[in-house]
């Protein structure tokens, strides 16, 4: 059980000590894929679809963005972090294919990439939400991290 980190010897759940870290700078993207139907993906005009509830793809980044912030407040045992960036990206991958991904950067004692973790989430959940309307064929493939630099150890998926 001591090799999870929010478990402790005796197998109870606890939040990590970070107190004797050093903070550094980290950075973190993750990813999302989502599929849209073909009649979704032809309401892409100029890189954004404009449904009746406003402009997806800017809301979807606002709300990745807000999620990445309130990540401490979302998820049990995760330290609360004053994110120093975060972006948010949503590009066609295919026909089909959305792909939203977000960076976040900290110097801090703990990680980021919950807070991208959590962003391209809420983002691509802010996606389907304004375009349920069109279709409920929409489906959230995967989220996944991409990338992640600073602390103990540097992760990169090829």
């Amino acid at each position: 059980m001591s090799e999870l980190s929010h478990v402790d010897e005796d197998g109870h759940v606890n939040m990590v000590d970070v107190s004797e870290k050093k903070p550094t700078k980290r950075t973190a993207t993750a990813r999302s894929t989502i599929y849209l139907p073909a009649l979704i993906m032809a309401e892409i005009k100029n890189g954004e679809i404009h449904s009746a509830k406003g402009a997806v793809f800017q809301t979807a980044t606002i709300a990745g963005i807000m999620a990445a912030k309130k990540t401490g407040d979302l998820i049990p045992l995760c330290h609360p972090l004053g994110l120093d960036h975060c972006n948010i990206t949503i590009d066609t991958a295919g026909p089909n294919h959305l792909v939203v991904e977000c960076t976040a950067t900290i110097t801090a004692k703990t990680g980021i990439e919950m807070e991208a973790l959590t962003g391209a989430s809420i983002a691509a959940l802010t996606i389907y939400d304004m375009c349920k309307a069109m279709s409920h064929d929409i489906v959230i493939q995967e989220t996944k991290l991409m990338s992640k630099t600073g602390g103990k150890s540097d992760y990169s998926r090829k």
